[in-house]
Parts: structure tokens; C-alpha cells; sequence
């Protein structure tokens, strides 16, 4: 007895052990890994340092949710593959800013499927390759380096309110929500406040600034028999050139694109998908048609905070058109028909809420108003899953990221996580030491046999496995069996083939021939 209880507790000590070092090895890793990086481009980080904090993306959550245009904002820690299972698809936007993690073919096919199948809206936006994989399920390519163009950039001061070094990676345009203009230095009405108020946008275009883009192109792609519109709603002047090496438009390893081969943001829209929700004319729940929408933005910057909010923008020296830096060479209000007040730049937010309303449903003749009048009946969703976090906060996040496979109710994602410390509670605690003699075999050991059957050993197993079914079959121990002569175990058997394989001692048999009489001996007897 104290023996069997010190060989148990042993055990549990060991489990404990293991237990306690497996978490400790893990959390290392994901700690060592994510050592001296910081969290940027999140929607949910409100206490960054100054510098990091104008690149968060708090407050674009800030303005589309309480307070804002009152959409039912949330975010996401886990892979985008679960987008399919979310609540009324076709109302949901999911906007993944600075894709620093990037996607698998898995992640991509589902959000081609989300989009494509079930009229979900995504924005993506990213200066580098790590959206490729997405981008590839659209007939989208990402370059892998920034834009250059020295006819369309902006200035920028200091704190002290000096001119910065002039950068033509720092790039503005002029886009529309839904609208591309044929000639790319047409004039175009500007989008005032009421405009956007009341979603007359389809004949207005915006300025949207920004930081080190990279150019993204559409390639000739057929999506099945999708019916689909491309639109390239921003791009780079003519004389825009790929910036892979340096800033000079005469290297041979920057090649220049052409306008609409560099763009800045394309939108692609999927008219006429079927989707369930409550049709107009009451409450009942039918079958209607929604547009599935996805914008591609070549910057993730757009979206920060620095050229997101027009406050943080100005704080951090964004000069407007009116300043005499832009003496001598073209600004956005160069494309805009307006006075300088209409065609003032402000912020990145007025254009990309108002893209953000077009794709919505909310115009949506078929779906019932009591749906369509309230922004907090859809709803945006920010991927944090595709965000670098810091060494402290890397380990929750992951965890949580796997935990939210199974379920993303709040409430069960902790019940999962205390019953996963209950069970091993309990496992280290009433799992004995087993006797030695119930050691029949060890699963813990894997490798390969010592010693492989000799060839010339296949007949005589087989012919023993042959034996040995007949023995049991006819309820005989070893020795009852051994006393049986030929003729009687010849009875037992009746079959001339397998009486053959017991006893003729000059038939040969190839290998072929034994893995036939194996399945021959299995069908035996039943």
C-alpha cells in the first residue's frame, strides 16, 4: 500500500511537472517571438505612446460606432475563416487595416466565399505582399514596393511648423465612392457634408491622403459566372513609378506603370446575390438581393489615426492646398470644381464613411425599413488577428485566437478555459500508476520493428494463421487440437483450395497468391 501510494504520487508530481513546463515552453516562445514588437494599426489600442497612437486605427472605430454613425462595431482575434458563420453576412463589413500576418489559401477562400456567396463587404488595406494571397482569389496583385510620384504628393511640417524633406512616396488622390472618371484629369464636383449626410455620393469625389502606398493592379481574371464591377476609384498619376530600388524614374528596376495600372484603391461588387432577411411589407423573413463588395486599398496608413481624423492630421503638419509649399506644382483641388472651402481636405474619414454607407445595404429597396433605417442593424468588424501584439499580450491573444475556433460567445470562450483547468485538475489528481502486469503495450513508443519477416517465412504464417482460425472456430485448445488427424482437420475445412495450402508440401505460391488466400482465410467460416 505505501508503495502503490508513493507510485502515484510520483505520477501526479510528473504530470504536474510537465504540465507546468509545456506552459511555461510555450509562452517563451510566443514571447521570445514577439519580443520588442508593438501593437500598431489596431482599432482597440488607446494607450500607445504618442508616436504609435497616431497610427492606431481607434478613431475610425470611434466614428463608426456610439457616437459616431452608430454602426454595431466588434472585432475579431481568430482566423477569417469563421467569416461564413457570422450573423447576417450581408450586413456585416469586415475591415482588416495592415496585414502584418499574412493569409493562408484556407483564410483567402474564405473570404472570397463571404463576399462572393453570401454578399458580405471587406475592406483590405495594406502597403505589402501580405494580402496577396486574397488579392489572388479577386484577380488583385499587390507590388511589393512603394509608389513614387513626383506630380501628386503633399507636404508636411514639423512640430515647429517646418517644411519636412519633400517625400513622393507621400501620395494624394482624388476618388469617388462608386464613380471612376474616363479622363483622369476631368474636373469633379466635391463631396460636401450634406452630401455625405444624405448618401449623394455617386457623382462627388474626395481627397484621400496617403502614407507610402504600394500599387495594386487588376489582372484579367474570370470569377466564374459571377456577374462583377471593378472599379479603380483612385490611382497614381502617369508618371508614377514602382520605388524598388531608390527614387530615380530613369533606374530599369523601377518600372513606371502606367495611371490605371497603379492604383490606390479598386473596388470590386458582386450585384445579385441571394440572401435571407426581413423582406419589406412587415416582418417576415424572405429572400432578397444584396451586392456582395470588397475595396482594396494600398495603404494601410489611410485608415490611422494621423490621416484618418483631421484633428491628428493637422497636429501632425498635413499641409492643406492653400500652402505655399504647393507653389509651382499641382494639388488635389486641381481635380475638384469647387472654391478652396469646398475642396479642403478633411481628414481621410469623410471619404471612407461614405464608401463604407455605399456598400452597405442600407439603400436596399427590398429589405424591410425597420432594418435599414438603424446603422446599429449592421455591423463592422475589425480583424485583430492579423496584428503583430507585444511579448506580454501575445500569449492571451493566441490562446483566446484558438479558443474563438469553437465559439466566439463571450461567456462560453471563459467556460471553455475553466473547464480546460478543471479537467487537467482533475486528471493529475485521480489518474493512479498502472500495475505493471495491464503494461500489455507502451503508445508512448513509436518505431519501427526490430527485426522485418523473412520471405521465405510467408507461407509457413500463413498456413499457421489458417490453423490457428480453424482451432478456434471449432472451440478446441492446443492440445485437442494437435490430436486431430489430417482427414478430420480436412472435414473442419471442406474447402479444396485451403486444404491444398495445409498440406501439399509441392505447391509453391507467390506473393500475390498468399495475399489472395489471406482475404480467402478472413471470408472463411463466416
Amino acid at each position: 500500500m505505501v508503495d502503490d501510494k508513493a507510485s502515484g504520487t510520483k505520477l501526479e508530481t510528473w504530470l504536474m511537472v510537465s504540465f507546468v513546463a509545456a506552459m511555461l515552453l510555450s509562452t517563451s516562445v510566443i514571447v521570445i517571438t514577439s519580443f520588442g514588437k508593438q501593437t500598431v494599426y489596431s482599432a482597440y489600442v488607446t494607450d500607445a505612446d504618442k508616436d504609435y497612437q497616431m497610427q492606431q486605427v481607434s478613431a475610425m472605430r470611434n466614428s463608426l460606432g456610439e457616437g459616431g454613425l452608430g454602426y454595431d462595431v466588434a472585432n475579431t482575434m481568430s482566423t477569417p475563416m469563421l467569416v461564413n458563420d457570422w450573423r447576417e453576412p450581408h450586413r456585416t463589413m469586415m475591415v482588416i487595416a495592415a496585414v502584418e500576418k499574412p493569409f493562408d489559401s484556407a483564410e483567402a477562400s474564405a473570404i472570397h466565399d463571404f463576399v462572393t456567396e453570401k454578399g458580405g463587404k471587406v475592406i483590405i488595406a495594406s502597403n505589402s505582399t501580405n494580402a496577396q494571397t486574397v488579392a489572388s482569389e479577386f484577380g488583385i496583385k499587390f507590388f511589393d514596393a512603394p509608389v513614387a510620384d513626383d506630380q501628386r504628393y503633399y507636404e508636411v511640417t514639423d512640430q515647429n511648423g517646418i517644411r519636412m524633406e519633400p517625400d513622393i512616396r507621400k501620395l494624394w488622390a482624388v476618388a469617388g465612392v462608386n464613380k471612376v472618371w474616363d479622363d483622369e484629369f476631368e474636373l469633379r464636383p466635391p463631396c460636401s457634408s450634406d452630401d455625405i449626410l444624405n448618401d449623394r455620393v455617386d457623382d462627388c469625389a474626395m481627397p484621400v491622403l496617403f502614407h507610402n502606398p504600394t500599387a495594386i493592379q487588376v489582372l484579367e481574371q474570370e470569377d466564374g459566372d459571377l456577374e462583377r464591377n471593378v472599379k479603380i476609384l483612385a490611382h497614381a498619376s502617369g508618371s508614377a513609378f514602382i520605388a524598388r530600388q531608390n527614387l530615380d524614374i530613369n533606374d530599369a528596376d523601377n518600372p513606371v506603370l502606367g495611371a490605371e495600372n497603379t492604383g490606390l484603391i479598386i473596388r470590386i461588387d458582386y450585384p445579385g446575390l441571394s440572401s435571407i432577411d426581413r423582406v419589406k411589407g412587415g416582418d417576415k423573413e424572405g429572400e432578397v438581393s444584396v451586392t456582395g463588395s470588397i475595396v482594396f486599398v494600398s495603404d494601410h496608413s489611410v485608415l490611422a489615426n494621423h490621416l484618418y481624423d483631421i484633428k491628428d492630421a493637422e497636429v501632425t503638419g498635413k499641409q492643406q492646398c492653400d500652402s505655399e509649399y504647393y507653389s509651382g506644382r499641382s494639388c488635389w483641388n486641381s481635380l475638384l470644381s469647387g472654391d478652396t472651402a469646398s475642396t479642403q481636405w478633411s481628414g481621410n474619414s469623410m471619404y471612407f464613411k461614405a464608401l463604407m454607407r455605399d456598400m452597405m445595404e442600407t439603400d436596399n429597396p427590398e429589405i424591410s425599413t425597420t432594418v435599414t433605417r438603424d446603422n446599429e442593424n449592421f455591423y463592422v468588424v475589425f480583424d485583430e488577428s492579423r496584428h503583430v501584439t507585444s511579448s506580454l499580450s501575445s500569449p492571451f491573444t493566441e490562446a483566446m485566437g484558438a479558443i474563438v475556433m469553437l465559439t466566439s460567445d463571450t461567456m462560453l470562450k471563459w467556460l471553455i478555459v475553466l473547464n480546460l483547468m478543471a479537467l487537467l485538475s482533475i486528471a493529475i489528481m485521480v489518474v493512479p500508476e498502472k500495475e505493471n502486469w495491464r503494461h500489455v503495450f507502451d503508445l508512448t513508443r513509436f518505431r519501427e520493428r526490430p527485426n522485418k519477416v523473412d520471405s521465405n517465412q510467408y507461407l509457413k504464417r500463413v498456413r499457421e494463421s489458417m490453423m490457428s482460425k480453424v482451432r478456434q472456430l471449432n472451440d478446441l485448445t492446443r492440445d485437442e487440437f494437435a490430436l486431430k488427424t489430417p482427414a478430420e482437420i480436412q472435414t473442419m475445412v471442406r474447402d479444396p483450395r485451403l486444404i491444398e495450402l495445409l498440406y501439399s508440401q509441392q505447391r509453391s505460391y507467390s506473393n500475390e497468391e498468399l495475399r489472395q488466400l489471406l482475404q480467402q482465410i478472413r471470408r472463411w467460416g463466416k
